[in-house]
């Protein structure tokens, strides 16, 4: 994987097609949202709930801002701690389609936030397996799972971390004044490294 792979993975991105790629996690499928259809091929190569929404990866906590995304205190330590890294936040987008809120991570992957950088700052990207199926820690093992569905396999290894992120969101302060981090998977950060931040519970 190297410049060239990565900007034919940014044209085939760009022109509606989906796009393996590796991360700090698994493998991942991604796709432009900004490119009419492209997020819609992700569920159905997917298998998945058109109710349960796609993250997107950033190449900085600036591009998460630039999206839109509002982080508060809490949200902006955890970013300072966990980013880049395997912690995927719910934010808050006022105005973004309706969504409200975003799933937003930034990854520990040199090469991944190269491609992302080169594509704009953020892209939809989610495990590259069928939904209910084991993720894909090699580019061999999400090849299999999608086939002639995708454009592009970018080939970097295996997956160093092999664990899904860590989703949470942080809720708003109690009358106590004290904001909660809620999570929402469990994943590659655990509940007590968390807790260093604000308190924690489970959905």
């Amino acid at each position: 994987m190297d410049r060239s792979d990565i900007r034919l993975a940014v044209d085939a991105l760009k022109g509606g097609a989906l796009v393996v790629v590796p991360t700090d996690t698994v493998y991942g499928v991604a796709a432009d949202a900004s490119v009419p259809g492209a997020e819609e091929k992700i569920y159905a190569v997917k298998k998945r709930d058109a109710g349960k929404p796609i993250p997107l990866l950033a190449a900085s906590v600036e591009a998460v801002k630039d999206y839109g995304a509002v982080l508060g205190g809490v949200e902006t330590k955890l970013a300072g701690r966990f980013w880049p890294g395997p912690l995927t936040m719910v934010l808050k987008v006022p105005g973004c389609d309706g969504r409200g809120d975003e799933g937003f991570r930034v990854p520990d992957h040199a090469k991944v936030l190269d491609l992302l950088r080169e594509a704009g700052g953020v892209l939809r990207v989610t495990s590259a397996n069928e939904s209910g199926s084991p993720p894909a820690l090699t580019a061999a093992e999400a090849r299999a799972a999608f086939r002639e569905h995708v454009e592009i396999v970018l080939d970097d290894g295996p997956a160093p971390g092999g664990t899904a992120s860590t989703v949470v969101r942080v809720e708003e302060p109690d009358e106590a004044g004290k904001a909660e981090i809620v999570v929402l998977r469990e994943g590659a950060i655990g509940k007590r490294k968390l807790a260093e931040i604000a308190p924690v519970r489970r959905a």
